[in-house]
């Protein structure tokens, strides 16, 4: 116990001496990959119709949970980066969800890093 604490307390004053800062908290349904490179990987594949490419995705990583939508609530990290498939752009982000909707209503999780894509809407000039 004596070393846990030995290790937490510094730790806990490098936080307490970070400046503080406010998140947004959002809720609703998202599409959640596992890893950045599997959420890419989703833009280029989405041709209008999501379920396929995540379908598509879930296969290829033979991982039926790699990639999949969820009522959650999440706070949304910054871009990170812009990826395109043949008719859409998107922003790639990463969410930290820390609640997951059920027919009760919400219920906090674990807190757990997932990526999403944002759609960019596109104008012809």
């Amino acid at each position: 116990m004596k070393y846990a604490l030995a290790f937490v307390l510094p730790l806990m004053s490098l936080f307490i001496s970070l400046p503080a800062q406010a998140y947004e908290l959002d809720t609703g349904t998202i599409t959640l990959c596992d890893t950045q490179k599997q959420v890419e990987r989703l833009a280029q594949l989405f041709d209008g119709d999501l379920k396929v490419a995540v379908g598509a995705i879930n296969t290829e990583e033979h991982d039926p949970n790699a990639c999949g939508t969820a009522d959650v609530a999440y706070v949304q990290g910054p871009e990170i980066g812009v990826t395109r498939s043949g008719s859409h752009a998107f922003r790639i982000v990463p969410v930290v969800v820390v609640a997951a909707d059920d027919t009760a209503g919400y219920h906090a999780t674990t807190p757990a890093l997932f990526f999403t894509l944002v759609e960019i809407e596109e104008y012809t000039a």
